[in-house]
């Protein structure tokens, strides 16, 4: 792939794993080379998605969902997403940094929340389409690290999700660790727990190399 060429890059990891700030650092190293970068983020990145994202995170109505609700409200998020958001903007040639993606709803949803693999790997393929990550980069850090970050930095009430209990955070780090075991060639997972300047220069690397930047 060329220096000038569209690039969809997802950031994955738990709750509190340090991906908001690694994908603003990325942001401008990209922007610092005259590439125009679109931040998104799922649920959400549209006006349909941000309503979404609420219900999920926020909204009573959605505390008390069942399992298989949450994941067709990803899905649904995730399709609009991609088509008004995603495509166009690989299309033109942007880089596309996404907070969360297709691989959240596989171990989220799928692993954590023990759905069957069959029916969220289908939905999550409806979903997409063709649209798939170039590069996914896991920021991985244990759970117990993970939850007390988010725990330190959240001014209000914690959302839906950031009040699951630790066995299913450690799922969702297992899970991650998982596909990125199974799908190497898509994955690359760098260690949360580094200071924050060692985990950007270790992600710029293997951003530089995948996409040979200059």
């Amino acid at each position: 792939m060329t220096d000038t060429g569209g690039i969809f890059i997802s950031f994955e990891g738990s709750e509190g794993s340090g991906k908001s700030t690694q994908i603003a650092r990325l942001a401008k190293e990209f922007e610092a080379r005259g590439r125009e970068v679109v931040l998104t983020r799922e649920p959400g990145g549209t006006p349909l998605g941000e309503e979404i994202r609420h219900l999920l995170k926020h909204a009573d109505a959605g505390f008390g969902m069942c399992p298989e609700a949450e994941l067709l409200l990803f899905a649904a998020s995730r399709a609009q997403h991609v088509r008004e958001v995603i495509q166009p903007g690989i299309a033109s040639g942007k880089v596309i940094l996404c907070d969360r993606f297709l691989d959240s709803t596989t171990v989220y949803q799928g692993v954590a929340r023990k759905l069957s693999e069959d029916p969220v790997s289908s939905i999550n393929r409806f979903a997409v389409g063709d649209a798939m990550p170039h590069l996914t980069i896991v920021v991985d850090v244990p759970a117990e690290i993970g939850l007390a970050r988010a725990a330190k930095r959240a001014s209000d009430l914690p959302d839906r999700m950031e009040q699951e209990n630790i066995e299913f955070y450690q799922h969702v780090r297992q899970g991650y660790l998982d596909l990125a075991e199974q799908m190497p060639e898509r994955f690359f997972v760098v260690d949360g727990a580094l200071a924050v300047e060692d985990v950007a220069t270790l992600i710029w690397a293997e951003v530089t190399e995948q996409f040979k930047l200059a």
